[in-house]
């Protein structure tokens, strides 16, 4: 079963079996969030005759390929850090496609605090997560660090004018037995807790809120607009109101991944991922509404109008522009200066654009032919009668 050794630590997944497919993906905004809940991917696939699963349907499975990609047929569409790290250290993959969100980071207060800037923290406390696991990247950290010291250069401001306190916790759940209960769609974890309202994905507010610290970093939009509602906590600071794009850290663009391995010995199964997922993001753009109540159902956006309002001028099919490559450079460089990963590579020739290009080739030439087909006429029984007699 073991498929790799990380740290010490075998891990381990199901055999791969290439009649099989897995997807996994985190919850924010991207395609493969949206198909989860109408399945054309998995039609995509049908077609071939490989089953498209989710990657917790099965007890053999853990949750740590959806971090380290220890599984070869395996497709990751999720937040970047851990995708990153995954290139950087840990196995070679290729990134298939990108969206981006451009959620920046929020540095939040309490709401009675007489902190209206950035300046007026200077001398006080800020907090940042510190995961104990060595296996997985440290996502929380890298965006909450980036974010913090992006606020402080805007302002004039260093580390050294202000104080970080590390909250440390163990982050070793992910092979846990009680948390391996098999599930065939990731919407059915959001089914069984109120994950909005849920402090797990929003640690530090506890602290701040005790008065441990004085501030706390956040994304932009989600997390951000829930947290507020409370009435306790306000925003200071919002790196996605500048027009710096290269500020839009917070572990997006969101990456599209898979192996090395699925690249070389079955393109034609990436092929399939991909016209799936075009399909989703075609109709998620003509359909923002309905995409938002599905994202919504997933995501930590207050509610479905907020959703909608974050994601309507945003493409939904997964591209490889210029534009989202550099922003993940701009973060994997981030994260090489700050000790997040130990090597180098360069995203642009990490990105596989080859793969998109034959998947928008294909179902381009699947409507054509289904469209000019639609044009001719149609035989009839009686047609199909006197031919078989003149025959």
């Amino acid at each position: 079963m073991g498929t790799m050794t990380i740290k010490g630590k075998t891990m381990r997944s199901v055999d791969v079996d290439w009649k099989e497919f897995y997807y996994t993906n985190c919850p924010l905004v991207s395609a493969s969030n949206v198909d989860q809940e109408i399945g054309w991917v998995k039609e995509e696939f049908k077609k071939i005759g490989i089953t498209y699963r989710y990657l917790r349907s099965t007890r053999e499975n853990d949750w740590y390929p959806h971090y380290v990609h220890n599984l070869d047929n395996l497709m990751r569409f999720g937040g970047c850090f851990p995708a990153i790290h995954v290139q950087a250290d840990i196995r070679r993959t290729r990134l298939i496609g990108t969206t981006h969100v451009y959620e920046g980071g929020c540095m939040l207060v309490r709401s009675r605090d007489q902190i209206y800037r950035m300046k007026d923290l200077k001398g006080k406390k800020i907090g940042l997560s510190k995961s104990g696991n060595v296996i997985k990247n440290d996502w929380w950290r890298v965006q909450e660090e980036q974010g913090i010291e992006l606020m402080l250069m805007l302002n004039d401001m260093t580390r050294d004018d202000v104080e970080i306190v590390e909250f440390p916790y163990p982050d070793d759940w992910y092979d846990k037995p009680e948390m391996l209960t098999p599930m065939e769609n990731p919407s059915e974890l959001w089914l069984k807790r109120d994950h909005k309202h849920d402090l797990a994905f929003r640690p530090l507010e506890t602290a701040l809120l005790k008065g441990l610290v004085d501030a706390i970093y956040t994304q932009t939009g989600p997390f951000q607009h829930i947290q507020e509602q409370t009435g306790q906590i306000k925003a200071i600071e919002n790196l996605a109101r500048y027009p710096d794009w290269t500020l839009q850290g917070a572990n997006v663009p969101a990456t599209l991944t898979v192996t090395d391995v699925a690249c070389k010995e079955h393109p034609e199964l990436v092929v399939t991922l991909l016209k799936g997922l075009i399909k989703v993001g075609r109709w998620a753009n003509e359909h923002k509404h309905a995409a938002a109540a599905i994202l919504d159902k997933q995501t930590y956006y207050l509610d479905v109008e907020d959703t909608y309002r974050n994601i309507k001028d945003l493409d939904m099919v997964p591209v490889l522009s210029p534009y989202n490559l550099q922003a993940l450079q701009t973060n994997k460089d981030f994260m090489l200066s700050h000790g997040y990963i130990e090597n180098d590579f360069d995203v642009f020739e990490w990105a596989a654009p080859e793969f998109l290009e034959k998947a928008a080739a294909e179902l381009l030439d699947e409507e054509w032919k289904k469209r000019t087909r639609a044009k001719l006429p149609k035989a009839t029984e009686l047609n199909e009668a006197m031919t078989l007699r003149l025959g």
